[in-house]
């Protein structure tokens, strides 16, 4: 089984090793061409990957970005995404945190932002975070 990339990573990945511009160019078109590398498939392996890895949509678009996805097939690819991303933030949540709870308020306090800093990082939204933080933090 082989891995996606994206056209960008290729470039640059081809360019690191030295490759002269035309045949890095002519190596790409010749790919593209026999379907061998789409952005398209990449995003949907990426998608696919870190969604099964408890990520959310916003760690998974800025990786996209940062590996030369185009906007369009990442909008594309948000728009047919069935995925339900507080329910994924829930998972995340539970799977590193589990059902436990704090009542000292300091220690709650902390508690209630390591969570909070845990799913930013996953790349959940405020609301998902806020949602899934409140349901298991303690009264203050």
């Amino acid at each position: 089984m082989r891995r996606e990339h994206s056209e960008f990573v290729l470039r640059r990945k081809l360019g690191v090793r030295e490759f002269e511009d035309a045949d890095i160019d002519a190596a790409i078109e010749l790919l593209l061409e026999k379907n061998c590398l789409s952005d398209s498939r990449f995003a949907i392996s990426t998608y696919r990957y870190r969604a099964n890895r408890g990520y959310g949509w916003r760690y998974i678009e800025n990786e996209l970005k940062q590996k030369g996805v185009c906007s369009t097939i990442i909008q594309q690819l948000r728009n047919n995404c069935e995925i339900d991303w507080y329910l994924q933030a829930e998972l995340a949540y539970n799977k590193r945190f589990g059902e436990s709870r704090v009542e000292n308020s300091t220690l709650a306090q902390q508690e209630h932002a390591k969570q909070i800093r845990f799913l930013q990082y996953r790349g959940f939204s405020s609301d998902e975070i806020f949602s899934i933080v409140s349901t298991h933090t303690s009264k203050y």
